[in-house]
């Protein structure tokens, strides 16, 4: 009892005063004029929505999805909205060496980058699972594998703008849901490799951030078809997500949580383990970690 009035009360009042008040800082739109920014999955949905808000805060994107029709209607509106550029490439991210090419020729559309903003999935139903080996395969390589293999394309220029990784996630990434064990899997895959390389990154001065995005149901066409007769939820507008999701990451906020519940953030937050994950590091030799 006296050690946790002596230390853990302490610690845990810093933490939660430093969770729920550092994010202070005002986001201004002009945070991302003329910031050099990737974003996949753009073609629809929330990936689509953060490519036209780029655009009218005047950032440069270069945007990509499977559908080469449709990222050219994307990126002729994100220059109808005033980006002061905008380019695509066409791909699928279940081919790995497309993933890393991709990242070069944006980079050098773009003369560099500053974000990096990782929002493309596989497709997924909502079904129990039983024996489909190959969509937990397909799931953990669309939805984990790729984000690394970009990310790890991407640090060269992210080290040089001192830029960030932006992760979209899912709550199915914090807790657990029936129906979507794969998709599930492959969205706490996200949260475990990129909490740990945040958590390298800050130990060995890499001053890249890591924003892992937490999302509720959004009201995309994809989600509302997948969850049709089945989740009796209230979605959030697509559009204004995209917003929060910039924002954050502008702000370069460790993570953002987005949903209709306001709970959500307060529960999924788990104070108790950014406190273990603070008291673990003094179990490590950092002078041997940070010559590593």
């Amino acid at each position: 009892m006296a050690f946790m009035k002596k230390y853990l009360l302490p610690i845990l009042g810093i933490f939660l005063a430093y969770y729920y008040y550092s994010a202070n800082e005002e986001f201004r739109p002009e945070m991302l004029r003329g910031k050099k920014v990737i974003v996949t999955g753009a073609s629809k949905g929330i990936g689509r929505e953060m490519a036209y808000h780029l655009a009218r805060m005047g950032a440069h994107v270069v945007v990509t999805a499977r559908s080469e029709e449709t990222l050219k209607k994307v990126v002729s509106h994100c220059l109808e909205l005033g980006a002061s550029s905008a380019h695509y490439v066409a791909g699928t991210m279940e081919d790995m060496t497309f993933a890393e090419q991709f990242v070069a020729k944006a980079g050098k559309l773009l003369g560099g980058l500053d974000m990096l903003i990782l929002n493309h999935i596989t497709h997924a139903s909502m079904t129990p699972f039983s024996d489909d080996i190959h969509l937990v395969r397909r799931s953990m390589e669309v939805n984990f594998l790729s984000y690394v293999v970009l990310s790890v394309a991407a640090l060269p220029m992210l080290k040089q703008s001192n830029g960030s990784i932006v992760v979209v996630s899912s709550q199915a990434g914090k807790m657990a849901n029936p129906l979507v064990a794969p998709y599930s899997a492959s969205k706490f895959a996200l949260d475990g490799f990129f909490s740990s390389i945040r958590k390298e990154y800050s130990v060995t001065k890499v001053n890249v951030s890591i924003t892992l995005c937490i999302l509720g149901l959004i009201d995309t066409d994809t989600a509302m078809t997948a969850v049709a007769g089945i989740l009796n939820v209230q979605p959030s507008p697509k559009e204004e997500c995209a917003l929060e999701i910039i924002k954050g990451a502008a702000l370069r906020q460790e993570e953002v949580y987005y949903d209709s519940s306001i709970l959500t953030s307060l529960l999924l937050g788990n104070p108790g383990r950014k406190i273990l994950e603070f008291l673990s590091l003094r179990h490590y030799n950092m002078e041997r970690f940070t010559n590593n």
